[in-house]
């Protein structure tokens, strides 16, 4: 699916959520869903200060997302700093939100992580995560955005 002129100004929001992450000690990634009214939610990373491993931009914006309509979640765009990993997808995926744009693939992401710590990320794009559901979602990226290989620069070395 191509990008839209807004997905721009949006992804830019979520790069800027992901520096907000980053700054407090999160690790940086950010994310927000943007409505068919026009209605914006944002969340950011949360894993560290949180104390919670699943506190991920875009499980914390679907808990957000909890209140809103079924019907206006199916025509709702969750933009995200970088590709939802597999858990993220499954969230996003059981949620109901009908279209996904991110910028930095979770192949960029990964060349730039030098070395892991705890458990390893489960490696699987959430394209495939999604083809195996009994619905479609719509998803654009990866989007070249430098801003969003910059805020990864340096956090995971």
């Amino acid at each position: 699916m191509p990008f839209i002129e807004a997905d721009v100004t949006h992804l830019e929001r979520a790069v800027e959520l992901a520096w907000t992450a980053r700054n407090r000690g999160d690790h940086p990634f950010g994310s927000l869903l943007v409505t068919p009214d026009g209605g914006i939610l944002e969340a950011a990373n949360t894993v560290v200060t949180g104390a919670d491993p699943t506190g991920h931009a875009e499980t914390n914006l679907v808990r957000l997302a909890g209140g809103v309509d079924r019907e206006a979640l199916t025509g709702s765009t969750l933009y995200t700093s970088t590709e939802p990993c597999a858990m993220c997808a499954g969230a996003i995926y059981w949620s109901g939100i009908g279209r996904v744009v991110f910028a930095l693939s979770s192949e960029g992401l990964n060349a730039m992580v030098v070395e892991e710590e705890g458990i390893p990320p489960l490696r699987l794009p959430c394209r495939e995560v999604f083809a195996r559901g009994g619905r479609s979602i719509e998803v654009a990226g990866p989007f070249d955005m430098p801003s969003a290989t910059e805020v990864h620069v340096g956090f995971w070395d």
